[in-house]
């Protein structure tokens, strides 16, 4: 994260320049993305383990709460100045573009299905996160300027999980029912951090997880786990209507309970994983590319991998992938997909160039004065 004003997953390059990274919320991203990553590969192992079954189900419950909240906290001063709009651009929907194209050519060549339609309309499995930060992104200039933005943004999320209607085109389930995480970031301040990371709320974090996964071990059998994913309306889960906005509110307040456990347990100091906070988005977007690969070749079938030790290997070799996806040698690599600069495809900033005049210009009256 360049600055405290970064996105979740990688940062947004409009921060001013000179200011620190914040350790806690790299720390929080790189934590974040283990969980990810780890709930990925325990989807084909789950069905056989009532306790993994809980385990995903409280992961589910915060892990991405957490990082739409650190989005929305770190898009507080998005506004529509051109190069902000560049970098929403070229951040957030070109590599959407590219990565939901990859995803679906991938399963042709390595699942033998070329039956497989590439559609930019319908995101495949983890790019529905670009579409919806990228609305997200759009749209806060009015969160910021309405007076009650939680509330309505609850409303909002409410009405879209008895709207089966609203349909499957660019996930705006998931765009509208996780807009309440997002809003409640850009409300947030950084006391409201140091607050969950005091030490009594540390010490009752342990218990609170305890209680979620034993209500998750005996929610396995009682509720369907779509719920978490918030993508379909309450009548496409075979429920009344009324049970997606009472939903949309108590999951609302389990999980930002969960995400205050989880932020209190997070570092604030410099460790050893740090610096993988910067690379979150590479480690998300192409992990799915390892995860998919097992699924089709059928790795994740041996019976081994389904007792505990088989899931405990799993869970470690995930966060062992997905920690080194977010290394600074694959960002290198894969830099000119997630962070491409495309200078040819925008017109000159003249208050952008202005401001480089500025700085070169008092660059060189600091070196005369200097001689």
């Amino acid at each position: 994260m360049p600055s405290p004003n970064t996105e979740s997953l990688r940062g947004d390059r409009s921060a001013p320049s000179g200011r620190q990274r914040d350790a806690f919320f790299d720390n929080a991203k790189y934590l974040a993305i283990v969980l990810v990553a780890v709930g990925h590969a325990w989807e084909p192992l789950k069905g056989d383990s009532r306790v993994l079954e809980a385990a995903y189900t409280v992961v589910y419950s915060f892990h991405m709460p957490a990082f739409i909240i650190i989005s929305g906290f770190f898009s507080r001063s998005f506004d529509m100045r051109p190069d902000r709009l560049r970098r929403l651009i070229t951040g957030v929907a070109v590599p959407y573009i590219v990565f939901e194209t990859a995803y679906p050519l991938f399963r042709r060549v390595v699942d033998d299905a070329p039956e497989q339609k590439i559609s930019l309309l319908d995101p495949w499995y983890l790019t529905w996160f670009l579409v919806a930060l990228f609305v997200w992104r759009l749209t806060t200039p009015i969160w910021n300027a309405v007076r009650h933005p939680l509330p309505l943004a609850l409303g909002i999320a409410m009405l879209a999980s008895a709207t089966p209607a609203i349909g499957d085109d660019l996930d705006l389930q998931r765009v509208l029912q996780f807009l309440p995480y997002f809003v409640l970031g850009l409300c947030m301040r950084p006391d409201h951090f140091h607050l969950v990371r005091r030490r009594s709320v540390r010490i009752a974090a342990a218990p609170v997880f305890v209680v979620a996964l034993a209500f998750g071990w005996w929610a396995v059998p009682r509720m369907n786990t779509a719920w978490f994913y918030h993508r379909d309306a309450a009548q496409e889960l075979g429920a009344p209507w009324w049970a997606g906005p009472v939903m949309v509110l108590a999951m609302f307040g389990c999980s930002l309970l969960l995400t205050a456990c989880f932020f209190a347990w997070v570092p604030g100091r410099r460790t050893w994983f740090t610096a993988l906070g910067a690379g979150t988005l590479y480690g998300y977007l192409l992990h799915g590319f390892v995860v998919k690969a097992g699924d089709y070749r059928g790795w994740f079938e041996h019976p081994v991998l389904h007792r505990p030790l088989g899931e405990i290997a799993v869970s470690v070799l995930a966060a062992v992938v997905v920690t080194l996806l977010c290394t600074a040698p694959v960002r290198r690599v894969f830099r000119f997909v997630m962070e491409p600069r495309m200078e040819w495809a925008f017109k000159r900033d003249a208050a952008e160039a202005a401001r480089v005049r500025e700085r070169q210009e008092r660059k060189g009256t600091r070196e005369k004065v200097s001689v």
